[in-house]
């Protein structure tokens, strides 16, 4: 006789003996003897690797268990579905959940055509009023100024890192949101170059409407625990270009900024892009800007011309001294004062003027 039968053979005989108890109490001998034949072969079965599931190959034709009952241990037949029902778990907020081209041991995406493949896909409307790479706006006086930051900062970032840029303003309605939305599409409209526009106004979120995204879900859900990263990263056009809108407001916007969940998902994205460009409210009235740089390279400051008092542009300066200041955007200015035609606008995302004059310059 073969080892494989000896031990079917052994099996057979363990089960037989083991559910006489249950046998004595009726005349179900032969059943029970037939069940714990079945059992015992399928046991050794899986154990010899014949079977890829063996829970599942052994419900089919019923498990003996052991129960306990008041400290004492009894055979009992169980039927196939107690054996096998399994309790389900509670849904789990997942943050950083495991995802396609992730590296399981940081969860962060291995290339930027991994995260392309698991961010969500809206499909954008650029409001050409606001956004100057728009047709009919796509002209030297129009795009020009934005192309020139763009280069300004590529010589920044000779002398220093230089990836992770805070763009913020002294006071509201000085423009702040008009410069990152063009910024963005000027250096997305290089070849090959990946940017990433994050929207960290939580308190007045407005970076969304010149893309024409969805306001949600976005860096407040994300940072609440209520999604996750490629949940929140938007692929809505053409090109390089990505982007996280502040997402559904909620209360203590600068808890959620201070909480560590921004640090990560900087930590994540940002070695994915040749630049990551941030939207955050006005330095002066709210802490929220100051938080925000402390995570980055560096910030960019918007002054309006002829607007913005001497006095709040001095004190944004000084607030902002620690946090890497490396130019500032002045917004609005006359034509007159500049070297040529450039594209204007009053600073105020919802009622923005074309045809005026602006430059945009670092220092």
């Amino acid at each position: 006789m073969s080892k494989v039968h000896e031990a079917l053979k052994r099996a057979q005989e363990e089960r037989s003996s083991a559910i006489r108890p249950v046998a004595a109490n009726g005349n179900d001998t032969g059943i029970a003897e037939e069940t714990a034949g079945r059992a015992g072969e399928q046991e050794f079965a899986a154990q010899a690797g014949g079977f890829p599931d063996a829970a599942r190959v052994a419900g089919n034709v019923g498990v003996l268990a052991d129960v306990s009952t008041n400290g004492r241990t009894t055979n009992e037949i169980v039927t196939p579905s107690i054996a096998i029902t399994k309790t389900p778990l509670p849904a789990e907020r997942r943050p950083h959940a495991p995802a396609q081209g992730r590296d399981p041991r940081t969860g962060q995406f291995l290339r930027f055509e991994d995260l392309l493949r698991n961010c969500s896909k809206p499909t954008w409307v650029l409001d050409p009023r606001i956004v100057a790479f728009c047709a009919p706006m796509q002209q030297a006086s129009c795009t020009e100024p934005f192309r020139t930051l763009r280069t300004r900062l590529y010589q920044l970032r000779e002398t220093a890192p230089l990836k992770k840029v805070l763009i913020t303003s002294a006071l509201a309605g000085e423009g702040k949101t008009f410069v990152v939305t063009n910024l963005g599409q000027a250096i997305a409209r290089e070849r090959e170059r990946k940017v990433l526009l994050i929207d960290a106004d939580l308190r007045n979120p407005s970076l969304h409407k010149p893309l024409g995204a969805p306001l949600s879900p976005g860096l407040s859900d994300y940072l609440r625990g209520e999604a996750s990263d490629p949940e929140i990263i938007q692929h809505g056009q053409e090109g390089n270009l990505c982007f996280i809108p502040a997402g559904n407001p909620g209360r203590d916007p600068s808890e959620l900024l201070s909480n560590g969940m921004l640090d990560k998902l900087l930590d994540r994205v940002a070695p994915l892009f040749d630049w990551v460009i941030i939207d955050s409210p006005p330095c002066l009235p709210v802490a929220d800007a100051n938080l925000i740089g402390g995570l980055c390279d560096g910030v960019l400051l918007v002054l309006r011309a002829q607007s913005t008092p001497s006095a709040a542009a001095e004190k944004a300066r000084k607030e902002l001294q620690k946090r890497k200041v490396v130019g500032v955007v002045v917004n609005f200015v006359e034509e007159n004062q500049t070297y040529g035609d450039y594209y204007g606008h009053d600073g105020d995302p919802g009622s923005p003027k074309v045809g005026q004059d602006v430059v945009s310059h670092a220092n």
